[in-house]
């Protein structure tokens, strides 16, 4: 029999920890190798390392609270201004610690030197040629409507309810004076905001039935790029797609266009508005895009900004069609090819009823007699390449009709090639193949016997 294995037991017997005896146990064993190599450093040197690590982090902590004393200090300033307007326990209304300077300087993004839309994202458009603003500038309205503001309209309004406001510049409409007073103080603390809270009782607005005459004592035209920008967030939440889109055209669309006018670029909290506002799609193509189109005077540099817009935002399918179909109808003005095109670019299954509406639209030029500026026929081209399987055949012997009197050496000879190389509506990738090849293909049926089965091969068991 094999002797039994003896047990090899600790010769050394269990310490608890914390005990005097592990301690010198512990420490009495050999150091290691990385301790050996390395060197003591001195206790004079190491303390004045630790010294000046401590006035370093002093220095860092200092900053950091100076910097929120500022905010804090800058917050309850304009809140002593206004008393009993904002709530600081309020957890509905988000904290706002403004834009970065980064983000506020247009020169941050940066872009293709090719790519001439997304270059101008915030309106510089120096690489347009002047003979291509001028020949958009023909299909501008000689006659152009006077955009009204929300201001003008409340004014009127006012001075024709009451009569005895009629003298009066700017008339206030009639409610309680605490209130008046509470939104009259609103209006100076948003005219100059930057960060932090915003006044509760603009929250509160949108449930208002009046909230249009509470809105105007506010003195929207005189708000903060930043209180705008709020507000929007709030408004674009809580109001319907009718007050919402009231509040874009009457409110938002005029700031946006005096901007632009007057610093021929966007300020940057203002583009982040117009990203918020599409949130209601709805509201925006009818408060924004569609009266921008209709006024008969957006100029090249709004279209570009406000198409960046669209260009980055998600947008439902049915929103968009229906966006389309709307701007198919409308007199022409040379930028809504632009928005043609970047609704088109954005590939959605359009119904036939937009697509025969977008045919139309391009066959409405067929006798024009000026010379069709180039995002012309760069939209026709679009819409060709993502549709030209959807169009019909008489529609597209038309647009080749339409290409013989509309031309441009670059892009026509691409949309002609690409109706003659695709299928009508209705047919399948095989009629193609059948149509454009002469010879004709024969299948013949194959007739099996069930009875003459060939001799299949079985495996042994």
């Amino acid at each position: 029999m094999a002797k039994r294995k003896e047990r090899i037991q600790n010769p050394e017997p269990f310490v608890p920890d914390g005990t005097e005896y592990a301690k010198t146990k512990k420490s009495s064993k050999a150091a290691k190798k990385h301790q050996k190599e390395g060197e003591l450093i001195d206790s004079h040197i190491s303390s004045k390392i630790m010294k000046e690590a401590l006035i370093q982090l002093k220095e860092v902590e200092d900053e950091e609270q100076a910097k929120e004393e500022n905010v804090t200090r800058s917050s309850f300033q304009r809140i002593e201004e206004v008393p009993n307007v904002v709530e600081d326990n309020d957890g509905d209304i988000d904290d706002f610690c403004g834009f970065g300077e980064m983000e506020v300087q247009f020169n941050e993004m940066k872009f293709g030197d090719d790519d001439v839309e997304k270059q101008n994202q915030f309106g510089d458009v120096d690489k347009i040629s002047k003979e291509e603003e001028e020949l958009l500038e023909t299909f501008f309205s000689k006659d152009p409507k006077v955009d009204k503001t929300f201001t003008d309209i409340m004014i009127k309004r006012l001075k024709e309810s009451d009569v005895t406001v009629a003298s009066e510049d700017r008339p206030m409409p009639n409610m309680d004076k605490p209130i008046l007073d509470l939104y009259k103080g609103v209006a100076k603390l948003l005219s100059r905001y930057t960060v932090g809270k915003i006044p509760k009782a603009l929250k509160h607005i949108p449930s208002l039935q009046n909230w249009e005459e509470v809105l105007f004592v506010t003195e929207p035209e005189n708000w903060s790029p930043n209180a705008l920008y709020q507000a929007t967030r709030i408004f674009a939440s809580n109001f319907g797609a009718k007050k919402a889109e009231r509040f874009y055209k009457l409110v938002l669309l005029p700031r946006v266009r005096e901007d632009i006018r007057k610093n021929k670029r966007l300020h940057f909290a203002l583009y982040q508005t117009l990203k918020k506002a599409l949130y209601k799609p709805a509201a925006f193509f009818k408060g924004i895009l569609f009266p921008l189109c209709e006024s008969q005077t957006c100029t090249l540099r709004e279209a570009v900004i406000v198409g960046s817009i669209i260009e980055k935002v998600s947008i439902p399918p049915l929103h968009s069609s229906v966006a389309l179909l709307k701007l198919a109808g409308m007199n022409y003005c040379g930028t809504t090819s632009y928005f043609i095109k970047l609704l088109v670019e954005k590939k959605y299954a359009l119904p036939y009823r937009v697509v025969d509406a977008v045919v139309a639209h391009f066959m409405r030029f067929e006798n024009e007699t000026r010379t069709m500026p180039v995002i012309w026929h760069q939209s026709l081209l679009a819409f060709v390449q993502r549709y030209k399987n959807e169009l019909q055949k008489e529609d597209k012997d038309n647009l080749m009709i339409l290409l013989d009197k509309q031309n441009h050496k670059l892009v026509t000879p691409e949309i002609s090639r690409e109706l003659n190389h695709s299928r009508n509506r209705g047919e399948k990738e095989d009629d193609l193949d059948s149509i454009s090849g002469p010879a004709t293909v024969i299948n013949k049926t194959i007739e099996e016997d069930r009875f003459d089965i060939p001799d299949v091969p079985m495996e042994m068991d």
